[in-house]
């Protein structure tokens, strides 16, 4: 693929990362009981992450583990650096990444609790706020951690080298206003929303119950024989 193939890795990262929320969240939506009365219990959860967990095994142990093994793509136990600070660090990613998953699940479950204790329920009030959210803050973490966290220099050095760019705060600012129209937004889409129309309101007792009935025939219905008016021209 040459000098283009990282973008394909970006591209596939991106596609991953975010399907992933809505994905996850059908689910263990599948996966959850939902009791008459009270909030679902965390079980349908749990079995999400398991399901996580075991995909990652796969994923993430099992292929690599083929690939030591049988030297696919050039992998070679002989090429890893074997040092501790090098193992720690790249455990604790993996850590990262199931915590945020697992975060990512209960979010969802909890969103759709809330939102159904609203009057009127609506389970879809806080869930569709949770991937703008997660994917809004995640790179401004990502942004002030490189700032002040400078490993190539040693796991421990920390500190300010250099001023950020004035375009970091933009972005950060960006982030929120992003993320308050996602909020604006969705409010004015329910308030545009007006409410279905019911029989009471198509029909009243005053008109007899004539819906769509013109003017002339709407004075005679009901009427008694003795009291029937002429139907008008």
């Amino acid at each position: 693929m040459g000098k283009y193939e990282w973008l394909f890795y970006v591209i596939l990262a991106g596609l991953a990362w975010g399907t992933y929320v809505p994905i996850i969240f059908y689910g263990g939506g599948q996966l959850t009981v939902t009791p008459e009365k009270g909030p679902p219990t965390p079980s349908g959860r749990v079995m999400a992450i398991l399901c996580v967990g075991g995909a990652y095994f796969v994923i993430g142990v099992l292929l690599p583990l083929i690939m030591f093994a049988t030297g696919w793509l050039g992998v070679k136990w002989s090429d890893v650096n074997f040092t501790a600070p090098a193992l720690t660090f790249a455990s604790l990613a993996g850590v990262a990444g199931a915590v945020g998953a697992i975060c990512v699940v209960f979010a969802t479950s909890s969103a759709i609790y809330a939102g159904k204790q609203l009057t009127p329920p609506n389970p879809n009030a806080y869930r569709v706020l949770i991937a703008p959210l997660i994917f809004g803050l995640a790179p401004v973490i990502n942004v002030l951690v490189a700032t002040i966290w400078h490993p190539e220099h040693g796991w421990k050095t920390f500190g300010i080298e250099k001023v950020p760019h004035p375009l970091l705060w933009v972005g950060v600012v960006l982030v929120g206003v992003g993320a308050g129209l996602v909020l604006y937004s969705k409010e004015l889409t329910e308030a545009s929303q007006t409410p279905p129309k019911t029989p009471a309101s198509l029909s009243s007792p005053a008109l007899g119950g004539a819906v769509g009935l013109p003017s002339h025939q709407i004075e005679t219905r009901g009427a008694s024989p003795e009291h029937k008016t002429e139907p008008k021209p």
